[in-house]
């Protein structure tokens, strides 16, 4: 049976460590050097015209290699350190989390955590260390957020660590919630704090092909969601403004519902926008502006079509973008682009593909088509945003790259 979570691991269990998918259509490649006009952050703007009002170019842009000395395999996740300038980490699948400089001065990577023995004891298709998030009072209370799965029961945990002498204190763990996981694919497992405190969590339909337990759509369970908590405490309360709060039958944690997969989300750092991309079953990609109490429609919808047969389309909140396996075969979520170099991209969300390096921007303002900004190698895991707005790409295969108009 050809299944995302399944016929897409022809790439190698490492690389179907991440997320998921068919091995599907398309290809890698060096974006084509197409010249584009842009204003540098030191420099006048043109009195006439801003390049910020004019679309990107296709193919105008290309994945540039930095960092040269943080060469981690199977990278899943970024995420800048608060407080300490010019410090990130990075996660691994296997649970290893090591801390890195961003001012390419070549400093070797530092161990900040290792987690590999509260994973499964090796870890398969998408299971492993998948998220990581630091407090928003990170500087006063150094708590560090991750998400990982579990065996025995399979579950999903989602807990805290404190931090002392720049490593996590792996002896003093918080448990926030566990999730029981009737699968090993369609995990989600972004973590990210909102501009208003809360930590959302992304969960995927619990795997399987079609989603046979009908989780996207039941919203008695947390699977196929986006949780916001409230984790100020030990555990967490429901924020009493969720979206959800009293309504009979659903889980109060719920912030949204029907996804099959959420692989990366993020808050647009201007508007506090959430942002997320979710991978199809057969046929469909799509990104999603999630709002509050939204239904991403899986598992009746895929993309814009309907999955089951005879659906109704009827109170769904349809994708922002979709694309098919021609072009990929699984979607990763990026951010919306609040950088200066890049002036033409302002307000752009950036996303891309696992297999085919893809790399695609929708302007959040209108509904336009997206644009193909660039092409490149390597399996694309995550995105990332650095302090000052500009965005890398990690991939699986232990590169990091910085995203730059293709003439510079």
């Amino acid at each position: 049976m050809r299944t995302r979570s399944a016929a897409r691991l022809c790439i190698g269990l490492l690389a179907v460590a991440l997320v998921l998918a068919a091995c599907g259509g398309g290809s890698g490649g060096d974006a084509a050097p197409t010249v584009t006009s842009t204003v540098r952050p030191d420099e006048t703007p043109a009195p006439a015209t801003s390049p910020a009002d004019e679309p990107p170019a296709e193919l105008g842009y290309r994945l540039v290699g930095t960092l040269p000395a943080a060469t981690i395999e199977e990278a899943l996740g970024f995420a800048v350190v608060p407080g300490a300038e010019g410090q990130a980490v990075i996660i691994t699948q296997r649970g290893r989390i090591w801390r890195i400089s961003l001012d390419g001065a070549g400093e070797e990577p530092a161990p900040f955590g290792n987690l590999s023995d509260k994973l499964k004891s090796l870890p398969s298709l998408e299971e492993g260390l998948l998220g990581l998030a630091f407090s928003p009072q990170f500087e006063l209370d150094g708590r560090v957020f991750v998400y990982y799965t579990a065996d025995e029961p399979r579950r999903s945990v989602i807990s805290w660590f404190p931090v002392a002498n720049d490593a996590l204190e792996l002896a003093d763990e918080h448990i926030v919630i566990e999730v029981p996981q009737p699968a090993a694919n369609h995990n989600g497992g972004q973590l990210a704090f909102g501009p208003d405190g809360y930590l959302y969590v992304a969960l995927g339909d619990g795997g399987g092909y079609g989603d046979p337990n009908r989780n996207g759509q039941d919203p008695s369970t947390l699977l196929g969601a986006i949780l916001r908590l409230d984790v100020s405490g030990d555990g967490y309360t429901v924020p009493p403004d969720n979206p959800f709060v009293g309504t009979p039958g659903v889980r109060p944690e719920i912030f949204a519902y029907g996804f099959r997969n959420p692989w990366r989300f993020s808050f647009d750092r201007e508007t506090g926008e959430l942002w997320a991309a979710d991978v199809g079953q057969d046929k469909w990609e799509e990104t999603d502006r999630v709002v509050a109490g939204g239904n991403y429609g899986w598992d009746e919808l895929e993309g814009l079509e309907c999955f089951r047969d005879g659906c109704s389309q009827d109170g769904f909140v349809a994708p922002r973008s979709v694309y098919d396996h021609s072009e990929g075969v699984a979607v990763i979520g990026g951010f919306v682009y609040r950088g200066r170099s890049l002036p033409r991209l302002a307000g752009w969300y950036i996303y891309g593909d696992w297999e085919s390096g893809k790399v695609w921007g929708v302007n959040t303002a209108d509904e336009s088509p997206p644009v193909l900004l660039a092409e490149a190698d390597g399996l694309i895991t995550s995105f990332g945003e650095l302090p000052d707005g500009e965005l890398i790409v990690l991939t699986f295969n232990s590169g990091i790259f910085r995203l730059e108009r293709a003439s510079d």
